[in-house]
Order: structure tokens, then C-alpha cells, then sequence
């Protein structure tokens, strides 16, 4: 370049860079507002639910069952190694006239190892905290795999959608319990979040898939997408906690792997039972009997498991990587056997992806993207069960539209197997919709996933235009594209 083009050149060059700082700097407040609202969201809702502690009994709000089953497998691990099948598989405690047993593979009783030290009295507190930082770092890390920069408007983002997720009937079943879904759903979102040239991508999936089984479905997505090493790290990393279980536990890794226990889903609970939200759990209560239904659930969930991938791995190669991983992961919900209704906090992810997309369309694109994520949002609402005449004294978690039609005493189920009387069999009318309302929201979903899927396909071969996001994230000025 010539001193004459320099010459010309430069003032424009300086124009540029001037409009730019104008801009940041005009978009400051913007960033700041969307902090301070947040922050307010977030104080209010914490609040309130300081409140609903302090105006009902604890059983109402908080129950650790899953917690003290966690616990007592990490005791086993680390105190006394008797047999899997007569320790870990029996019941471990006894809670309101039934027992729950240990269902995780024995990696998973090594990692619980952590919660033995911590005295019950202070563990299931603790815990609650954990699981509102890992609701808090599944928002933060799904809008950095949109392309949000680390802004005080990603923040503020997060803090806002957390005040309003955080009442979703999935996320308040998690902290009832004192589950772990919502701290591996964070692991999981952290791993596939990374950038494709992270070596170590994939560990992530793998160490979730040690400690429940269903995240191994992200290992053929990784490999259908062409990301082979992820894929392969992903397999390594579960192989190594199969590995590590029987170096330390050899007896009861046994029993789980090679003896079968690891098939016995009727160990988990009743797989009909208006909890379990799953396509098994659905056919189940259609048909009348666990044993008429897994044959037709068999062909169901194949079906349903190719087709969801199929579209995932159309997002993906499409761009649209978010939405490919989320699409999974619905995909491994309907699919497995046991979906319990805590399993669904994959909505956080969810909703938070069609908040994005909608503030990143325009026209009516955006309002379609907006009223999915307020359905979303209402249809798993934590509604209270005095909406449709649940004492209000009714002691236990009532919250949810799922809850509404009556339903069998887990315990029932455990003392006597499988009855063609079970409440779950005699469903009428409105309440097959609104029992079965997770399961059959994520097949419309899905469905929906497959006419957008194929639409991406169509425009990728040149035949008609697909746009499932356009434009900046005005609110969420910190936005990149990657």
C-alpha cells in the first residue's frame, strides 16, 4: 500500500474505531440495566423461597431421600464391602413404610464417597446450595455455547432466567431430594460447551455416563457429528470408571455388569408409577402391565432413539450445535426406561435456548421461539397442588401439573410387584393428558425438532430458505459469534 492510499484510508480507519468505542460505550447501560435487573429477579425469588421455608413444614420443601441413598452407598464403599446384591441392592433405609435401593453403577458409590465425611445434619442444606450453583452454571455455560461472551449482560441474563426457572417443577423435585441431575446436566453442558479444539473434550460425558447411565447417548451423537476424538474420549472416560469400580470394588461390580443388575429396571421403582415420564412409562399406563407394554416400548424407543438423533445431528452439522445437543438429550429422556420427572431439568437449557433464539429473530419468528419457552415454562411450572384440591396441609412435594391425577404409593409396588388395580391403569380422559404431560411434550417437541430438522436439510441442499435465529442479541450485548 501506497502513502496516497494510507492517506486515504486513514481517517476512515479512524471513523471505524471511534463508532465502534461510541458503541460500547453506549451500550454500557444497556449491559448494566440488564444486571441490575437480574440481580432483582434473582433476590426476589430467592426470597420467596426463603419464605415457603419458613411458612411450611420441612417435609414440604425438602425431603433428601435420593441424598441419604447417595450417602449410604458411599458408606458402603468406604466402611464395609459385603456383596453388591445384598447390600447396595437392598434397601438401605426405610422412608415412610418403603425402601429405596442403591440403582447407580458402583462408580458411582465411589464418588458418593464425598458426602460421608459431611454430618447429615449439615449435608442436606449443602447440598441444596450445590444444586441452585449448578442451576446457576447450566444458564451461565448454555449462553457461552451461544456465543455470549463473559459479560455483566451475560450475567444478568443468567441471574434473570434462573429467577424464573427455579420455580420449574424438575429444578424443585432436584433440590427435594437432594438430587444429582442438575449438577450432571452442568457437567454435561460444560463438556459439550467447550471449544472443538479442547483436547479433553468428552471427559465430561463420560464421568456423567460412570455415574448414570443415560448421558452414553451423547456418545454416538459426538461420532455421527464427526467428532471423533470427543467421541473416543467420552468412551475412554466411562471405560475408565468401569475399570476404577472393579479395581476397587470387584465383588459388586460383578454383580452389576456381568450378573444383570444393571438390566433390572424394576429395581429402580414402578415403572408405570405417574413419576416416571418416560415413553416406557407412557405405554406402560396405556396398556395396563409392565409386561404387555415392553415389547411395543422396545419398537417405540428405537424408533424414537434414531429419530432423535437423526435430528440432532442435523442441528448440529447444520450450525446449530446447542440445539443438537439439547435435542439429545430429549432424545435420552423419552428413550430410557426410567425418566423420572426431576430428570427434565433439561428444560433449564432448553428455555434458555428459545429465549436466545427469539431475541436473536425478528417478526414472527421471534414471538413463535418466545411463546415456546413461556409453554415450556408453564407446562413444568412447580404449580401448587391446592389448584386442583390437594389439602393444604398435605404433607411432601405436591408441586406440578403432573401430580394432578391420582397415582400408587411407590411402596405398593416394592411389597407387592406389578397389579392390573394400580391408579396409573385406570386413567380416564384428561388425566392420561395431564399425567403423562412431560413425556408427551418432549414427543411434540421432537416432532417439532424433526419438521425444523428437515427443513435445515432441504435449505442445505438449496430447495427453500431455513432461518432458525438472525440478528444481534440486543439485551445480551456481549453476544459473538463463534
Amino acid at each position: 500500500m501506497n502513502g496516497g492510499e494510507s492517506a486515504i484510508l486513514e481517517p476512515v480507519s479512524t471513523l471505524l474505531r471511534s463508532s465502534a468505542a461510541r458503541l460500547a460505550s453506549s451500550l454500557r447501560p444497556v449491559r448494566g440495566s440488564v444486571l441490575v435487573v437480574g440481580a432483582i429477579l434473582f433476590a426476589v425469588t430467592i426470597a420467596g423461597y426463603c419464605a415457603f421455608i419458613l411458612t411450611h413444614p420441612a417435609d414440604a420443601w425438602l425431603s433428601p431421600v435420593d441424598l441419604k441413598v447417595y450417602r449410604m452407598g458411599g458408606e458402603v464403599v468406604a466402611h464395609i464391602r459385603p456383596p453388591y446384591n445384598k447390600a447396595l441392592a437392598a434397601p438401605l433405609y426405610d422412608w415412610p413404610g418403603f425402601g429405596l435401593k442403591f440403582t447407580y453403577p458402583p462408580f458411582a458409590a465411589l464418588v458418593f464417597t464425598i458426602f460421608v465425611p459431611l454430618s447429615w445434619g449439615l449435608l442436606p442444606e449443602l447440598w441444596l446450595g450445590v444444586n441452585i450453583v449448578a442451576l446457576l452454571v447450566t444458564i451461565w455455560l448454555t449462553l457461552g455455547g451461544l456465543g455470549y461472551r463473559a459479560s455483566l449482560a451475560r450475567l444478568g441474563g443468567t441471574l434473570a432466567l434462573a429467577s424464573v426457572l427455579f420455580w420449574t417443577e424438575p429444578v424443585q423435585r432436584t433440590m427435594y431430594l437432594g438430587q444429582v441431575e442438575l449438577v450432571l446436566m452442568a457437567l454435561v453442558i460444560w463438556d459439550l460447551c467447550q471449544p472443538e479444539r479442547r483436547r479433553w473434550q468428552g471427559i465430561g460425558v463420560g464421568l456423567a455416563a460412570g455415574i448414570k447411565l443415560v448421558p452414553l447417548i451423547f456418545i454416538p451423537f459426538l461420532l455421527l457429528t464427526r467428532r471423533y476424538r470427543q467421541a473416543a474420549v467420552a468412551a475412554a472416560t466411562f471405560a475408565a470408571t468401569v475399570i476404577i469400580a472393579y479395581l476397587v470394588l470387584p465383588a459388586d461390580s460383578r454383580a452389576w455388569w456381568l450378573d444383570g443388575l444393571v438390566f433390572q429396571s424394576g429395581r429402580t421403582g414402578f415403572t408405570g408409577w405417574e413419576g416416571n415420564q418416560s415413553v416406557q412409562g407412557l405405554i406402560t399406563r396405556l396398556v395396563g402391565s409392565i409386561a404387555a407394554g415392553q415389547p411395543i416400548w422396545m419398537l417405540a424407543a428405537a424408533v424414537v432413539l434414531i429419530g432423535g438423533i437423526a435430528c440432532a445431528v442435523a442441528f448440529a452439522r447444520a450450525g446449530h450445535w446447542l440445539i443438537g445437543v439439547l435435542t439429545c438429550a430429549l432424545t435420552g429422556l423419552l428413550v430410557s426406561p426410567i425418566s423420572w420427572d426431576h430428570h427434565w431439568v433439561w428444560i433449564v437449557p432448553g428455555v434458555t435456548v428459545l429465549v436466545c433464539y427469539g431475541i436473536r429473530c425478528r417478526g414472527r419468528l421471534r414471538w413463535a421461539w418466545f411463546s415456546a419457552a413461556v409453554l415450556i415454562g408453564a407446562l413444568f411450572g412447580a404449580w401448587p397442588g391446592t389448584l386442583w384440591g390437594q389439602p393444604k396441609d398435605l404433607g411432601g412435594f405436591s408441586e406440578g401439573l403432573i401430580w394432578w391425577p391420582p397415582n400408587t404409593d411407590p411402596g405398593t409396588f416394592q411389597r407387592l410387584g406389578d397389579r392390573p388395580w394400580y391408579a396409573e391403569y385406570h386413567w380416564r380422559g384428561f388425566q392420561l393428558i395431564v399425567g403423562n404431560l412431560y413425556v408427551l411434550t418432549g414427543l411434540l417437541a421432537l416432532l417439532v425438532a424433526a419438521a425444523i430438522a428437515m427443513r435445515i436439510n432441504a435449505a442445505r441442499r438449496g430447495s427453500e430458505p431455513a432461518e432458525l435465529a438472525a440478528g444481534p442479541a440486543p439485551l445480551l450485548s456481549g453476544h459473538r459469534h463463534h
